[in-house]
């Protein structure tokens, strides 16, 4: 009798393991792992383990596509799964749930990421477009974000409150993307960077585990989250410094210059910056070579904004340089500090938050603008607007700067973040029509072309890739420091923080397996 029964209890728990969708990790024999998955699979499995609020989709799912939208598609993730966690505890139990099942994840935001180590994900998406509370505290020095605010929504909250914080300069962007990594903005030079402002970060690290990451709290990772935080786990919220909003009004002034210009407009560039010591309330200016038809088709343009912190008064003695340069066109006024972006071509709905281009990038870290240099970029843009018009058209090639007193103020051991002596962000960037091998080759070697020119334009310095706008292809040191110590630190925290590399999908400090240099 007792054999039958045993038998019988045997049947009976062999058909509940049949009729499970999958056999628990601790019933498996070997780890598997799960290369085919579907939205009904996930549900099943996982949506009894989290909040009600948390919702999970796939392809078939009308909100997939707008989930899943990038910026770029160069190196675009295999997404299988949506799944859009609905409270911070949630993202522990997925990270476990993916852990268990031998599931890759990836946290985004606003999905700016254009890196190529992006393109060898396949999994599960985490989306934190659902974590976009901001709280300010009662002491009106710092506030709360969740990890899923991005800098339009961040700035327009803050200054209808009275106050600012360090954000990006482009509205429809993350903040915790670009803040990971440093961060630069608009307010940099009056506040320090993104990161400089960091007062804790609450983190779901690699194994699922939920910690709170300060100066007195895991203070050896709070280091690293400052200048390397995409390696190391996902931010489900962080407090950061706010600022009384100062002026009431910005001022922006907008040039175009055509390129018999570009010795006059450089030089007074230089002059401007004086490697480093530009006036702090002319927080950011960008601007560079692109094709404007309405001009002419026969040679790039040369197109630059610039925003001050105050009115026009201060700010236009500060351009007169500039306004003495003989310019085909100039518009100027006197805004919030939350349209700025919008005056600068940085809005939401304006042309650079576009999504879904392939876009083919390289970057260079300056001190200061090499004329020789800009010659021989400017001449290379201007043959393959005769050679090559349809790769010209969608070219831009951007130059960044920024008043950096309060980023140079900060010591540049007390963060992961290493390039603070780059005083100038280059962005090679051209966008091109999908499925064009030849189009894509030229534009790549277009890219390694201006990037050597840049950096050949500064011997004697180390080549340097702020880590947002790296193309994946660059060396890990060019990205996280050039200093031994800086790469064993990182190296170390990687081991204690995440030993399986789990977060290895945004320019790894320990890199997987083909990703090789252009």
């Amino acid at each position: 009798m007792k054999t039958l029964i045993s038998l019988v209890y045997v049947f009976a728990i062999s058909q509940t393991l049949v009729a499970s969708a999958n056999i628990p990790r601790q019933f498996q024999e070997f780890s598997t792992t799960r290369h085919q998955l579907n939205a009904t699979l996930v549900q099943r499995e996982l949506g009894n383990q989290v909040s009600n609020a948390t919702v999970i989709f796939g392809p078939a799912d009308s909100r997939y596509k707008n989930s899943t939208a990038r910026w770029s598609i160069y190196a675009k993730p295999r997404i299988q799964v949506v799944v859009e966690p609905g409270q911070a505890s949630d993202v522990s139990t997925i990270v476990k749930y993916c852990n268990e099942n031998s599931i890759e994840f990836l946290a985004i935001n606003r999905g700016h990421g254009s890196t190529a180590s992006l393109g060898s994900f396949n999994g599960i998406q985490i989306n934190m477009a659902g974590f976009r509370n901001i709280a300010i505290q009662p002491n009106g020095e710092s506030a709360w974000f969740g990890g899923g605010v991005y800098d339009g929504q961040a700035t327009a909250y803050l200054w209808d409150r009275g106050y600012v914080t360090t954000t990006g300069a482009c509205n429809c962007v993350g903040m915790l993307g670009p803040g990971l990594g440093g961060g630069h903005g608009p307010l940099e030079g009056v506040y320090g960077m993104i990161s400089d402002n960091f007062r804790q970060l609450n983190v779901v690290l690699a194994n699922g585990t939920a910690i709170t990451v300060n100066e007195t709290s895991h203070a050896d990772l709070f280091w690293g989250m400052k200048g390397a935080g995409h390696n190391f786990g996902i931010v489900t919220s962080f407090e950061m410094d706010i600022f009384p909003r100062g002026p009431d009004l910005w001022h922006y002034h907008n040039y175009i210059w055509r390129g018999d210009q570009l010795d006059a407009v450089f030089t007074a560039f230089n002059d401007f910056h004086g490697n480093g010591s530009t006036p702090v309330n002319m927080t950011v200016n960008f601007g560079g070579f692109q094709i404007n038809t309405t001009i002419t088709k026969e040679e790039p343009i040369i197109w630059w904004t610039f925003a001050y912190r105050g009115t026009a008064e201060v700010a236009e003695r500060y351009l007169a340089p500039f306004n003495a340069i003989d310019a085909i066109y100039g518009d100027f006024g006197d805004v919030p500090y939350p349209g700025v972006s919008v005056a600068q071509g940085n809005g939401e709905d304006q042309f650079i938050c576009q999504d879904n281009q392939v876009r083919i990038t390289s970057t260079a870290g300056l001190q200061v603008y090499n004329l020789t240099a800009e010659h021989q970029i400017y001449n290379g843009f201007k043959q393959r607007a005769a050679s090559n018009p349809t790769l010209a058209a969608g070219c831009g090639i951007l130059h960044e700067g920024y008043s950096t007193e309060a980023v140079d103020s900060k010591n540049p051991d007390d963060s992961a973040y290493p390039l603070r002596a780059d005083h100038h962000l280059m962005l090679f960037q051209t966008i091109i029509p999908p499925g064009n091998p030849s189009i894509e080759s030229a534009a790549w070697e277009w890219a390694k072309e201006v990037r050597d020119q840049w950096n050949e334009g500064q011997p004697g310095r180390p080549v340097n890739t702020y880590v947002n706008y790296a193309n994946g292809y660059e060396p890990v040191k060019q990205m996280y420091g050039h200093e031994a110590w800086r790469l064993e630190r990182l190296r170390g925290l990687k081991a204690k923080y995440d030993p399986d590399n789990r977060f290895r999908y945004y320019n790894p400090i320990v890199r997987a397996d083909g990703i090789s240099p252009h």
